[in-house]
């Protein structure tokens, strides 16, 4: 998912009352719904989709068993919040959020809600932004190397180098974002390297004045649409105020 843009959810279901409740919450929730009503067509969804951020699958109905293996198959390459529809009692591994079935408007409201706040909270955890600011680093041998940041999130940046870096190397370098008043301190080590100088790396350490700026700064670009509340009323739902 991009700024601005509103997340994705497969919905698997074949029970009408099912498809129809839950579908105008999603709509309600600015997340962008593809119906499955076939295991079938949800595996081939699943292979070809790299982009779905949430999965409503109705565990109720045996004929969708074979879901959840089918998703955690793929690992890695596709995590997205996992919320089950299920018969009151039914207990299922590897769901995040449970809806009772039969569904109603209210509980279903209520589940779809915190899956929401999950899914943006895994967002603002994963999103980087991109940017171009060269600077120059310190390695942890004392050496000076240039380098360009060419993206930022909480967990870490992305770099280019002209020198390729050991994994496992810490640099120490000050950045100023665009915009920000200014330079932060950041320690980060090298996780891993690229063809062409692409170079990604973890934070290690920045003070926790420099982290209030960057979090704030990130906050303010890393925004996802409005959502509407359960009571009508509408939430502003960006990483700045999910973060408390």
């Amino acid at each position: 998912m991009t700024p601005e843009m509103s997340f994705e959810c497969l919905l698997i279901s074949r029970d009408p009352a099912v498809v129809s409740t839950i579908h105008r919450i999603l709509n309600e929730l600015s997340i962008s719904t593809k119906i499955c009503f076939h295991s079938s067509h949800a595996f081939r969804t699943l292979e070809t989709t790299t982009g779905t951020d949430l999965i409503v699958v109705d565990l109720a109905d045996d004929s969708f068993s074979g879901v959840l293996p089918e998703v955690w198959k793929f690992g890695p390459k596709l995590k997205p919040t996992i919320v089950g529809i299920c018969d009151v009692g039914q207990h299922v591994r590897g769901v995040h959020v449970i809806v009772d079935k039969p569904v109603t408007a209210e509980g279903s409201a209520k589940s779809l809600k915190t899956a929401y706040t999950k899914m943006v909270a895994d967002y603002r955890r994963h999103a980087r932004y991109a940017l171009i600011v060269k600077t120059t680093a310190t390695d942890d041998l004392g050496a000076s190397v240039p380098i360009t940041v060419m993206d930022i999130g909480l967990g870490g940046v992305g770099l280019r180098v002209q020198t390729p870096l050991q994994v496992g190397r810490v640099l120490a370098f000050h950045l100023l974002l665009p915009g920000a008043s200014r330079s932060i301190h950041i320690q980060a080590r090298v996780l891993w390297t690229r063809e062409f100088g692409t170079t990604g790396c973890e934070f290690v350490r920045i003070p926790p004045v420099d982290t209030n700026i960057l979090t704030d700064w990130l906050m303010e670009r890393l925004r996802v649409k409005s959502i509407a509340s359960p009571s009508g009323g509408y939430l502003r739902s960006s990483a700045k105020t999910q973060s408390k």
